[in-house]
């Protein structure tokens, strides 16, 4: 493992993804612990994607008392059936959400008939229970959740809205194999906002792969701005990015 920092931002790289979900999985679980024993109750933020997926598998099978754990999506489609594979929700049910005994799991509803009750809803339980934890990953545009450039907003007023999404995400959820062409793609979907996200005082992000490597780079090298998103990360005061040998090519 390699590691540096850029600006605040703490970037450990791993000679392969299975090596870098591994050790993310132990960090995080190292972090959770120690919030149990000075909390009675964790909050965890995760994202729904191929990237988080060995991150996913080793979480599961960390020694956790989930018991304690509330746990939240950070984004979903709007419009998709309620059952449908690419759905967010879905996702991080097969993946961790039906795996291990939360004590609360809060789904996004992207087929909710008012979208706006729905975004003030999730807001609401956000403020409720106050983040400790978000797990991402970063778009192939630099996106976090679905806060594409056209989108983001570094001092959103809001914690949870309704976006268009970029061409460009889109486009990498034909990439990633969710979706068989670009047509099938929803256009629109709720998503937690930079600030809901940056709220956590721990993030760990894991991004892996050859077709994340601009968007890595992008990330360490950019100016800090919306035109690319994840740049954020770099002002945060406990944030970790987790990359390998190939997402981390371009640096």
């Amino acid at each position: 493992m390699k590691e540096f920092i850029q600006d605040k931002l703490l970037v450990r790289t791993y000679e392969n993804r299975s090596l870098m979900g591994a050790e993310a999985a132990r960090q995080a679980v190292d972090t959770i612990q120690v919030l149990l024993q000075i909390k009675p109750e964790v909050n965890i933020i995760f994202a729904a994607a191929p990237s988080q997926n060995e991150f996913l598998q080793a979480l599961v099978l960390a020694p956790v008392d989930w018991s304690r754990i509330n746990a939240f999506h950070m984004d979903e489609y709007i419009g998709l059936p309620a059952e449908a594979p690419q759905g967010f929700g879905n996702f991080l049910r097969n993946a961790l959400f039906s795996k291990v005994p939360f004590k609360a799991v809060h789904y996004l509803n992207g087929n909710h008939p008012d979208t706006t009750a729905e975004c003030n809803r999730y807001s609401a339980l956000l403020k409720e229970y106050p983040v400790d934890i978000t797990c991402m990953g970063i778009g192939e545009n630099g996106h976090l959740a679905f806060n594409d450039p056209p989108v983001a907003d570094f001092d959103d007023p809001v914690l949870v809205k309704k976006v268009q999404l970029d061409e460009a995400c889109r486009q990498q959820q034909v990439n990633d194999g969710c979706f068989k062409q670009l047509s099938d793609v929803p256009t629109h979907a709720i998503t937690l906002t930079i600030p809901a996200l940056m709220a956590a005082p721990c993030i760990f992000c894991m991004v892996p792969g050859p077709t994340k490597a601009k968007a890595v780079y992008n990330t360490i090298h950019h100016s800090i701005d919306e035109s690319v998103p994840a740049t954020i990360l770099r002002r945060h005061d406990n944030a970790i990015l987790f990359i390998d040998s190939l997402s981390g090519s371009l640096l």
